[in-house]
């Protein structure tokens, strides 16, 4: 559709622990930008806020499919805090990447504290699969293609 969109960018996660999300990510394979400050008078344009002072993050997934944005605002701060981490709540809920090796990213995320939410799953001989909890309620859906 000519004017319409023309290919995906990035996903926006507003984080309060940034280096803790940074690691989780490059612990699943992501490529880790350096860091960026964000503070102008057009980022507060931008986000309709008054003096923005955030650092922010890219991610990369390596085969250069999408980008996620980490970013961390330190002014201005969001009282309410994240919403309580629920699979079936209303509006983006996780994000999903495919793995080379599920046993071993499973592994890695549970030498670092952190688990699936339900089993490891083998989906009609396509994929294993599962969620799991990143930090700061974060689910990401991790899938391995069956062979």
């Amino acid at each position: 559709m000519p004017g319409g969109v023309r290919r995906f960018e990035h996903v926006g996660v507003i984080v309060d622990d940034l280096e803790a999300v940074t690691a989780f990510f490059a612990d699943l394979g992501f490529e880790v930008a350096p860091p960026m400050r964000i503070e102008d008078e057009w980022v507060d344009r931008i986000l309709g806020l008054e003096g923005v002072h955030a650092e922010m993050v890219m991610v990369n997934a390596p085969d250069g499919s999408g980008k996620l944005e980490l970013t961390k605002f330190h002014h201005p701060v969001d009282p309410a805090g994240a919403a309580p981490p629920a699979v079936n709540r209303l509006g983006f809920r996780h994000i999903a990447y495919i793995v080379e090796d599920l046993d071993r990213t499973i592994e890695r995320i549970r030498a670092k504290g952190l688990d699936t939410i339900g089993e490891i799953v083998n989906y009609e001989n396509i994929f294993r699969m599962c969620y799991v909890h990143g930090p700061e309620g974060l689910i990401v859906e991790l899938a391995e293609e069956s062979t």
